[in-house]
């Protein structure tokens, strides 16, 4: 290979690959090293050099100097094959701290083909795996269609970068909030905190920065615009947005909704609230299967137990008997000492002394 070919080799791989070129050249020299010590028999005598403006080659056995020529051609196909595997490597390098760098962020691709129950996304420069387990259930997908999901986690396998996607991570639909509304981009709003469980229902708290600015109504969008964007992005999943509070009393009221919130005991020790609601908002309060306490609990780190209010009208009567039999009880021992006394001064006689008791 001339200088001029070389050169350009290493300006369209910069370019076409984005490997910066001192990679590409480091890359050439290793493999020509190799190849030459394997051609001479050398084992660390041979050194071989790329001019990085020129492109010419200076290759010396100690202090000899090759001629690129005595290599022969065996020892370039050598060389050849070694460059490859280097600028694969090269190239792995740098989709891995391309996509490690975006962690946790939506990436958009299409559905190339499928392997098993998992779905291989072209993601342009690199293939995503999004997993069956990381899937929304119910959805389905057909080739060339858009898939948008979050890079979950990225790894080296050998000469490949595995990129793992995932739709069913909370930050999915945190990062979707952020496209969104661009409050919550400004920090103006803060998500506090999120539990969903994917297909079904999320629940999200969020509090404002500055108090012109309401984070449920930011949130929902003018005439819910914003927030049917993100359903429908997650195929019709429920999301309730909830305005966060500091005081217990408050969120955990907010995180129980739509249900009715009648009364509420909390203990701050252990971090256990009883949460009264009216005799027909239990079913609403505990949700289908109990999702709505579930992600409730979640969402506020609360253990949460639900009552209606006749249950605490009887346990107050409970309590009242129990505290009643306690009182009653604790009476008995002043009457016995009342009715000893009685029978100790009957024995004694005017004069003060006490009668003998046979």
């Amino acid at each position: 290979m001339d200088k001029e070919s070389l050169l350009r080799l290493v300006d369209s791989l910069h370019r076409d690959k984005e490997i910066a070129k001192e990679v590409v050249f480091q890359g050439i020299e290793a493999a020509l090293t190799t190849a030459a010590r394997k051609h001479f028999k050398a084992h660390e005598m041979v050194s071989i050099q790329i001019d990085r403006t020129t492109g010419e080659i200076l290759a010396k056995e100690g202090d000899r100097t090759i001629d690129p020529s005595e290599l022969g051609r065996i020892t370039a196909q050598t060389a050849k094959q070694v460059i490859i595997q280097k600028i694969r490597e090269a190239e792995r390098d740098v989709i891995y701290d391309d996509f490690v760098s975006r962690k946790g962020s939506i990436v958009s691709g299409t559905v190339q083909r499928f392997e098993g129950s998992a779905i291989i996304v072209n993601l342009g420069k690199t293939e995503g795996v999004l997993q069956r387990s990381e899937q929304i259930d119910g959805e389905h997908y057909n080739m060339n269609e858009r898939v948008r999901a979050i890079v979950f986690d990225v790894k080296k396998i050998g000469s490949r970068v595995r990129i793992l996607l995932s739709r069913t991570h909370p930050d999915f639909v945190r990062r979707l909030f952020e496209l969104e509304v661009p409050e919550i981009a400004e920090n103006t709003i803060e998500i506090k905190a999120l539990a969903r469980e994917p297909g079904h229902r999320t629940k999200i708290s969020v509090a404002s920065s500055d108090a012109n600015v309401d984070c449920v109504g930011a949130c929902v969008g003018v005439r819910g615009s914003r927030i049917k964007n993100i359903v429908d992005e997650l195929n019709g999943e429920k999301i309730d947005i909830i305005r966060w509070s500091d005081e217990p009393e408050v969120l955990l009221p907010n995180a129980l909704k739509p249900a009715e919130v009648s009364g509420i005991i909390v203990s701050a020790d252990n971090q256990v609230a009883t949460i009264v609601v009216p005799n027909d908002q239990l079913s609403l309060a505990i949700g289908k299967r109990g999702q709505n306490v579930r992600l409730a609990s979640r969402l506020t780190s609360w253990d949460i137990d639900i009552i209606t209010e006749s249950e605490f009208e009887e346990r107050q009567k409970t309590s009242a008997d129990g505290l009643t039999e306690v009182v009653e009880s604790s009476k008995k021992p002043a009457d016995n000492v009342a009715s000893k006394t009685a029978e100790a001064a009957e024995q004694l006689q005017p004069g003060g002394e006490k009668e003998e008791v046979a």
